[in-house]
């Protein structure tokens, strides 16, 4: 066997359907297209999954199994950064005081607070945080309940 007596096996190449190239190709006048309507128009293209107007099988088997995307609230996380900005030395911060001061929204109401940035203010905290958040806000003379 040499490269140019390499042949394909009978049956591994088909040539191209020509359509539309008159009455003797057998595959004139409509071009497989059938009569009428939007299949025999140029550009068709019939919708995904589309059985022909019966009851498609993605809608005729029920669902099934649980999504636990609806009740995974991820939480807020606010940093002590943010509360030297926006808190008074001596305030208390929970939920509420944080959603008064625009941080938290309806979207999350799971709130955090978080240990980037630097605390000098003293300040009472009711709200989840992290250790490094915790350690900050002790540092500096506020308590974490």
């Amino acid at each position: 066997m040499e490269l140019h007596n390499l042949t394909n096996t009978p049956g591994a190449r088909h040539r191209r359907k020509r359509v539309g190239r008159g009455c003797g190709s057998g595959m004139g006048k409509t071009s497989t297209r059938g009569h009428k309507g939007a299949g025999a128009r140029k550009g068709h293209k019939q919708k995904l999954m589309f059985e022909g107007g019966q009851m498609p099988l993605v809608r005729r088997l029920p669902k099934r199994g649980f999504n636990n995307a609806r009740f995974n609230a991820k939480a807020l996380g606010i940093n002590v950064a943010d509360l030297e900005k926006k808190f008074e030395a001596g305030a208390e911060i929970t939920v509420e005081t944080l959603a008064k001061a625009g941080f938290s929204d309806n979207k999350r109401p799971k709130v955090k607070i978080l240990g980037t940035g630097t605390l000098t203010k003293k300040l009472t905290v009711k709200v989840p945080c992290s250790a490094s958040a915790k350690a900050k806000i002790e540092a500096a003379g506020g308590s974490v309940a």
